[in-house]
């Protein structure tokens, strides 16, 4: 049986290690689930690759996709790459201005778009790419050739020999990507990661997942962030069905539809689908809501390995029965394991979701590394709420004197696309990376983060305060959705918050709160001071210079299109910083501060 080396080396692997299923991937079309066998996947690949060289794409090319996350993202990322080329994924939620940079920049011979939408964003930049050679797309788009006409290319110009010649001569340390990431400032880096950069990631958590080739996964997240594309290669180097959801909105839908086995996510979702259960349980009436929120209480009281609890055991048994059970069944009632990565999860909802059956592994890492650096596992100490796992065994990492946390292994990239400095500026003479997270070694082994280095800013007083720790513990409020911590430079730290608005407005139905508009309501007396004893309720928990003495409340979502969130659901926060500067200023010019 062949090894995979290459990534390219999944496709006969797949071939040779499973049985032969018709959903290999899926995804929805017109309403109707189209499925490909690993045949039809192998020769609309080799047809991609034969369509890609007859066009006059070399080994080394940059090859460009703008696409949500579909199986045509996959069969081209595999043409792309077994034909020698480099694939550039780009998020399709960019700005004008960093489409331009990065189609300039990486100086792509081939784009492949989505569709209409997408390709009316890139359109009036085409005629300016030197080089380009072709667009494609995967829906009729005017103007644009169509896949299926590059597979048709292929097939009449088959090149076996030639393809299989220049597969031979791809190295496992031959370039295979170059990911630009959406950094909060400046222009995009292009994080060139090799094949076997790709390959030791996958491979270190590959006896997680509790399935074999009988299980299903469902895909949302975009795969041109490093973190879902690397889960899918290992969902097909183990033999796992991929079906993509139609869009993040049907998540919840197609969740119960294919009944899946295992989840990616990023936190902001379990906590829409908590928002949900739980405005739900809001709804029912006398015994039921009373059992109900009697269950959620039991599962904020959930612990892993905390020994014998025979009253708890039983509480919790009961709980699972009446009301937990409904919750797996909401999430397509078979998940073994949820993946949550990109950003901290909230302990509160660690604890529920394990409490009602429904385990969740959160991970840890960057796109300059593969992307994992650590990761909870089933194993003894595996997982710890408020960490991020135990580091997966083909990676050192060490905490550096300022509490940096520096890693160093084979999913370490090669470094930024022509930026040698950029990159001596994240590697230093020893090897190891720098990746400007803060974060501590537990005593039991996991990985904690503590906050993001250039994010810390010193008070007046000359206190150092994290933004991001304080940010992630007053989040674990059910009436917060984000919120931005600021203080440079002032007596104390402050923070604008956007409000949770459904929850907010079941709150305001409950306790008899007219709802207008989101502006009118948030100026209601009632609703600040419902704010400010949520706000010293979690100070409790921090430091004196910590803690939050002023905040503003906001009337509307940060979003990714709002430009507020990277497409990776970072705060912007120089953005936001220009755009709520008024507001900020308010925070520290308080007549009674």
């Amino acid at each position: 049986m062949q090894d995979v080396t290459r990534l390219f080396d999944i496709l006969p692997y797949h071939a040779s290690s499973f049985k032969p299923k018709d959903d290999v991937l899926a995804g929805k079309d017109n309403g109707v689930w189209v499925k490909y066998s690993i045949s039809d996947y192998i020769s609309q690949a080799e047809n991609i690759s034969y369509g890609l060289l007859k066009l006059g794409v070399k080994p080394g090319d940059n090859v460009a996709t703008i696409s949500g996350s579909r199986p045509e993202w996959n069969i081209v990322d595999m043409g792309i790459l077994q034909s020698g080329a480099i694939h550039v994924p780009i998020y399709p939620t960019i700005s004008e201005n960093d489409y331009k940079y990065i189609l300039e920049h990486a100086e792509v011979k081939v784009i492949f778009v989505s569709g209409r939408d997408t390709y009316r964003k890139i359109e009036h930049l085409v005629s300016d790419l030197k080089g380009l050679i072709a667009v494609f797309a995967f829906k009729e788009t005017e103007g644009v050739k169509l896949l299926t006409e590059l597979i048709s290319l292929g097939e009449e110009n088959a090149q076996p020999e030639l393809i299989n010649g220049i597969k031979a001569s791809i190295k496992p340390e031959d370039l295979a990507t170059i990911i630009y990431t959406s950094g909060t400032t400046g222009n995009p880096k292009g994080v060139m990661l090799s094949h076997d950069n790709i390959i030791s990631n996958f491979k270190a958590v590959k006896d997680i997942p509790p399935m074999g080739e009988e299980g299903r996964a469902l895909s949302y997240l975009p795969l041109c962030h490093i973190y879902e594309r690397m889960l899918v290669y290992l969902y097909q180097y183990l033999g796992i069905s991929v079906y993509y959801a139609e869009n993040p909105a049907t998540v919840g839908d197609n969740l119960r539809e294919i009944k899946p086995n295992i989840l990616s996510t990023v936190p902001r979702l379990l906590e829409k689908v908590y928002e949900k259960i739980i405005g739900s349980g809001r709804k029912l009436k006398g015994v039921k809501k009373m059992i109900f929120f009697w269950a959620v209480n039991v599962g904020m009281h959930y612990k892993l390995n905390a020994g014998w609890r025979p009253y708890y055991s039983l509480k919790l048994k009961i709980a699972r029965k009446l009301v937990f059970s409904k919750w797996q069944e909401a999430l397509g009632g078979n998940l073994k394991v949820i993946a949550s990565g990109g950003a901290a999860l909230q302990p509160r909802l660690a604890h529920i979701f394990w409490a009602a059956g429904i385990p969740v592994l959160e991970g840890y890492g960057l796109t300059e590394t593969s992307p994992v650096i650590s990761i909870s596992t089933f194993e003894k100490n595996g997982v710890k709420f408020g960490a991020v796992g135990p580091v997966i065994n083909n990676t050192k990492v060490k905490i550096a004197e300022d509490h940096e946390i520096l890693c160093k292994g084979p999913g370490l990239m090669q470094g930024y696309y022509k930026e040698p400095q950029l990159t001596a500026d994240a590697i230093d003479s020893e090897g190891w990376f720098h990746t400007g997270d803060l974060g501590c070694i537990e005593p039991e082994g996991q990985l904690k983060i503590t906050g993001r280095k250039k994010e810390i800013f010193k008070t007046s007083f000359g206190k150092y305060v994290s933004p991001e720790m304080v940010e992630n513990n007053l989040k674990e409020s059910a009436f917060i959705d984000a919120l931005m911590v600021v203080g440079e430079n002032q007596k104390y730290a402050a923070a604008i918050i956007v409000p949770d608005f459904n929850h907010l407005r079941s709150w305001c139905q409950i306790k008899g709160v007219p709802y207008t508009t989101n502006t009118e309501v948030i100026a209601l007396e009632r609703i600040q001071k419902r704010y400010h004893k949520e706000i010293h309720k979690y100070n409790k928990h921090l430091g004196a210079t910590e803690q939050i003495k002023s905040f503003e409340l906001l009337d509307s979502e940060w979003t990714v299109d709002s430009g507020e969130l990277t497409a990776t659901l970072k705060l912007r926060r120089s953005l936001i910083s220009e755009r709520y500067k008024t507001t900020i200023d308010k925070l520290f010019n308080r007549q009674d501060d």
